[in-house]
This record gives C-alpha cells, structure tokens and sequence, in this order.
C-alpha cells in the first residue's frame, strides 16, 4: 500500500463522517419536530453509516500501518508521526486530512449529544403523558452516545396490556 492509498481511504472516512453528519442533523431535526414517524428509518441509517465508518477505520489502520512502516514507523502510528516522515506534499496532505478529521468527529460528538438530549427529553415527555393515561410506566429506548455507540436512555419498561382487545 502506498501513501496515495491512505490519502483516499481518508478521504473516505470524511465523506463518511459529513453523510454521518447529515443524517444527525435529519435525526435532530424530526426529534425536535416531533415528527416520530420516520425516525426509526433515520435512526437504521445512522446505524448503517456507523458499520460502513467502522469497515473504513479498520482499512486505514491497516493501510497506515504499511505505510508507516515503509519509513520505519511502528504499527500504530498517528497521522501525525506519518506525516512527520514522509515527503511534501504528502505532508501537507496528511495534515489536512488529519485536522479535517478532526473538526468533523468534534462536530459529530456534539451533534450525537444533542440528538441524547433531545431524544431523552422526549422519551421522558412520553413516559409522562402515557403515565397520566394510566397505560405505561417507564420505557427502555437507544440513543447514540459521544462516540457513536448506541445507549440507553431511560430506565426499566413496565406495560400494561388490555387482552380485551
């Protein structure tokens, strides 16, 4: 593997990253809106994107890796210690890919704590307004943390069905 590879494997990860973002925002937007209906396809998306990010990081590690040990780096190395040792442009180039990756996780880490919030606090809405109807105390619902990881965002779940019906 070549240094070009890791430039475009990069490359992809930003993609990635700015479609991740997107889909946050898509996610954000129709939580506050209130607009449920399609929010499980929204969240499936964020989920899928999280698998292909996943696939991605573990190409560019591998591929980093070779690179890194053409200029007798250990495995391992950051993107910054590659781009300390090879030649402009790829300098250059390696930087800004790092600082770009960056930008983009901290941007994603705040919009992935925000859709938390939002999503607890309307989870926390439901609860209440099911409670006041006598039809369901507590719920277990998934969110996405800081990372991207899923977690849970409220408590024990606890429904009372009308076999009646």
């Amino acid at each position: 593997m070549s240094i070009p590879d890791l430039a475009a494997v990069l490359w992809r990860q930003r993609e990635l990253a700015e479609c991740l973002i997107y889909r946050l925002e898509c996610e954000q937007l129709l939580v506050a809106a209130g607009h449920t209906r399609f929010l499980g396809v929204a969240t499936a998306e964020v989920e899928q994107l999280l698998g292909e990010m996943s696939i991605v990081e573990m190409q560019r590690s591998a591929i980093a890796d070779r690179v890194g040990a053409e200029f007798g780096l250990d495995p391992g190395a950051t993107l910054e210690e590659i781009a300390g040792s090879v030649q402009p442009p790829w300098t250059e180039v390696l930087i800004e890919h790092r600082q770009a990756l960056i930008t983009l996780t901290s941007e994603l880490s705040a919009l992935a704590e925000a859709n938390r919030h939002l999503m607890a606090a309307g989870m926390k809405a439901v609860e209440t307004a099911m409670a006041n109807l006598g039809l369901r105390q507590g719920t277990t619902s998934l969110g996405y943390d800081a990372q991207g990881r899923s977690e849970t965002i409220a408590g024990h779940a606890r429904t009372v069905v009308d076999r009646s019906l």
